[in-house]
């Protein structure tokens, strides 16, 4: 076995929150956390799918508020650490201030792949408070490689502790994967990180793939609860590094547990490869886009893909969630 120890970041209680329109109870959160607690993950993220203050009428309102969120969870922690999801222009430096005072341990400052600059003050900030920080440079399928590096090298020199490439469309294939992280690793000083979504069917893959080429941190949610097709599912990745020898420290057990008994259940439409999931990889649309589109859809009378498709034609990013509904009156207007 690799001596080398990867750190797990679960992303159930956050990037799950898309898949339940944000609606999880304080109960569910905490009995999802106690299990991954149980597990030994080390890491456990929780805020607004959208990251911290992400409620509003485009991003969509949480049933509990995130200061009863985190506070639940960190109560029920006796070895995993406590994480939260932020993006400069939603959530402020005194967000992450705040955050830190109700027991965050890690703060994750994601930014569109090509707007790294604009996490400056947001990194130096929390690396000044102590925190453990970490770039997330999202949509990293939309740039090359060399572009993707130059964006991870600011947010290094800003105070990064480790700087992720997120594959936050499913898009990534695995060759993708590997040159991407390989460059990270040969660029940066800090840790690097992959996060990714299960829109191809490549969540497992990828991740083991980013890990063989040196990747230090990894993310993963129960049964894959996330944003589209989900993220890599943490039970099926654990069951994978355990068969490859990859140190995780990460009992499988409880997770196995946590994802049939739990979170399976709570799923109102599955986590699943479906038709509209595949799409979004293929065309590399943002996966929290897949509840917004097929309720436009449904409401315009227009096939989902079709939005799909004229999404990734116009490279549409997160926090452009207005322009799936202008898309799907464009798609009437031509068919009218």
């Amino acid at each position: 076995m690799n001596d080398k120890k990867i750190i797990i970041n679960d992303v159930t209680l956050r990037d799950g929150m898309h898949a339940l329109a944000h609606q999880y109870t304080v109960d569910q959160m905490v009995a999802v956390a106690r299990k991954l607690d149980e597990a030994k993950v080390d890491l456990i993220e929780v805020s607004h799918g959208d990251g911290l203050t992400g409620n509003s009428f485009n991003y969509g309102f949480s049933r509990h508020t995130e200061d009863e969120y985190l506070l639940a969870v960190g109560e029920v922690l006796t070895h995993s650490k406590l994480v939260a999801l932020m993006l400069p222009g939603i959530a402020t430096i005194e967000d992450i201030r705040h955050a830190r005072e109700l027991g965050v341990h890690t703060i994750r400052i994601a930014t569109h792949c090509t707007e790294a600059d604009i996490s400056k003050q947001h990194i130096s900030a929390a690396r000044e408070m102590g925190l453990d920080v970490v770039g997330f440079l999202m949509m990293a399928h939309m740039i090359p490689t060399a572009e993707l590096v130059r964006q991870a090298q600011l947010m290094e020199s800003y105070g990064a502790h480790c700087v992720y490439v997120t594959d936050s469309a499913g898009a990534l294939l695995m060759d993708e994967t590997r040159e991407r992280i390989t460059a990270f690793k040969e660029s940066l000083g800090c840790q690097v990180g992959f996060h990714n979504h299960n829109n191809l069917s490549l969540g497992v893959a990828n991740t083991v793939i980013a890990i063989e080429a040196g990747a230090d941190r990894a993310d993963a949610s129960l049964a894959g609860m996330g944003a589209g097709a989900g993220n890599c599912p943490l039970e099926a990745l654990i069951a994978v590094t355990d068969r490859c020898g990859i140190r995780t420290d990460v009992d499988l057990y409880p997770l196995l547990d946590a994802a049939d008994n739990i979170v399976r259940p709570l799923q109102t439409r599955p986590v699943q490869t479906d038709g509209n999931a595949v799409m979004m990889g293929f065309a590399g649309i943002y996966s929290s886009f897949l509840l917004h589109t097929e309720r436009a859809a449904q409401r315009y009378g227009v096939d989902a893909r079709d939005i799909l498709v004229e999404l990734g034609r116009r490279k549409m990013i997160g926090g452009q969630e207005d322009m799936i509904v202008d898309v799907a009156l464009d798609l009437v207007a031509k068919r009218g």
